[in-house]
Formats: C-alpha cells, structure tokens, sequence
C-alpha cells in the first residue's frame, strides 16, 4: 500500500455497521457523536437497494443518527450517475421504494437492464425479461453484487447470485457501480479533499467494504456485526487493516491511533 499520511476521511457503511433494518448496533449513536468531535470527514457509503436515500435518511435518524441527507453515497446513485452518461433507458430491477432515486429518467421502451436487489422482481417472467434485453444488446448494470446480506432473522440472497445468473445465460459481463468497485470509493470521497490514503473504510463485509477500500488506497476495519461470520477476514488478500468487535471499537482505535 501507498506510505500513509494523516487520517482526514472515515467511510462508514449503514446496514450491519450502524444498524440491522430498525435496530442501531449497541452504542453505534454515541460513538458517531464522538467521531464527529475528531477532525475529520464523514461519510457514510451504502449498496443499499431497498430504499431511497430519503427513506434511507428518515430511518437512520428515527434511530437516533445524526446524519445529513448530503453526507450519504448510495449505490443507486452511482448507477443514476451511468445511466444518465449512457443515456439508456433502464429496465429497473429494484426495489419499488427505491424507485424515487430514478425519478426522471425514462423507463419506456427499455434498452438496458439495471439490477439491485428486488425480491419482488425475481421471478422467471421478469428474469426472462431482462435475459432477452441483454440477449438483443442491452447492457447489464449491476447496482452491486453482494452475494447475500444481514436480516433480523438471518442472512438473506443478495441480488450478487441474480446478476451471475444472467451474465451465465447470455455471456455478457455485467457493469458493477456499487462497492467494491474502485470507482465508487473515489466517488464517495469527491468534495472531500481527501486522497484514498487518508482514509479509513468502516463495514460488516470483508469483500465489498474492507476489500473493496483497500483495493482503492484506503485501510479498512472490518466489524463484526451485521454480516459477518467467523473467519471472514482470512478471505481477503491483503488481510484487513483491522478486525474489531462493532462499530464503537473502531472508532475507539481511530481515534486512539489513527489521528
């Protein structure tokens, strides 16, 4: 990795790092309101399809995040971003309340297939739908590929296996927009005058946040909650710049070592 300068950015994934669907991780809050008195940027970067960020906002500040709508990086708007420099008309494979982050872009007549995660459009019509698209010469955008993510109730398929699938079927090779590409972390870090070497990646997912940042310059803090599973770590090449208990760990060993 590149020789290390000052900490200026921390990266905070949401779901399985700050919280599980309604539950914040114990003393998540608290922790952030200390992060926030360090002197650096935040940002909190997300893969997230099942909702948009406004639904997305209202959720982590009924749990008591103090967070603002423009410190937010979503994978769905990564993929916006490339539909409107394509200039395609997307057939959405996403959540119906993800749908508002797509207001305004033209759906009719679709000429590309973007997928996120959307149980309720996995289904063979819809799936031979988008086959047939791609089949024709339609470009495949995958919001993300996570393989599966954290439920209350246990972990659940990610949209990941879905996406495999078609690019198995018509041999086509799907565009990836979300983490861990490298380009969403550089994304996620525009504005803040900060290089990838300055930063810090906090998350659940050993491959798409702690993988994924580090591909990119950055270290990464692996948590475990959310979806992480015992040995998770040993399944990324160089091996996380940390492995911790939860999110108040790790911003006690940022700010304890890293500023």
């Amino acid at each position: 990795m590149a020789a290390r300068r000052a900490l200026k950015a921390v990266l905070v994934d949401l779901n399985g790092t700050l919280h599980v669907e309604d539950s914040a991780v114990p003393g998540a809050q608290e922790a952030l309101k200390r992060l926030r008195r360090a002197p650096v940027t935040i940002r909190f970067v997300t893969n997230t399809t099942k909702e948009c960020k406004r639904e997305l906002l209202e959720r982590l500040t009924r749990l008591g995040f103090d967070i603002t709508e423009n410190e937010i990086f979503t994978s769905l708007t990564a993929a916006r971003n490339l539909l409107e420099q394509k200039q395609v008309r997307p057939l959405l494979l996403v959540d119906d309340k993800a749908l508002p982050d797509f207001t305004g872009v033209a759906t009719d007549d679709p000429n590309a297939v973007v997928v996120g995660l959307a149980p309720e459009h996995f289904h063979y019509e819809m799936m031979n739908r988008a086959f047939r698209l791609i089949l024709d010469g339609a470009p495949l955008i995958a919001i993300h590929k996570a393989r599966y993510f954290k439920k209350k109730d246990g972990l659940a398929l990610g949209p990941g296996p879905f996406v495999t699938g078609l690019e198995y079927a018509t041999d086509a090779k799907a565009t990836v927009v979300g983490k861990p590409e490298k380009t969403f972390f550089l994304e996620a870090l525009r504005g803040t005058d900060c290089a990838p070497e300055e930063a810090v990646m906090i998350g659940d997912d050993c491959r798409d946040d702690v993988g994924g940042a580090q591909s990119a310059g950055m270290r990464g803090i692996l948590v475990r909650t959310g979806k992480y599973r015992p040995a998770d770590e040993d399944k990324i090449n160089p091996a996380p710049y940390l492995t911790c208990e939860n999110f108040p760990a790790a911003v006690e060993h940022i700010l304890e070592h890293l500023l």
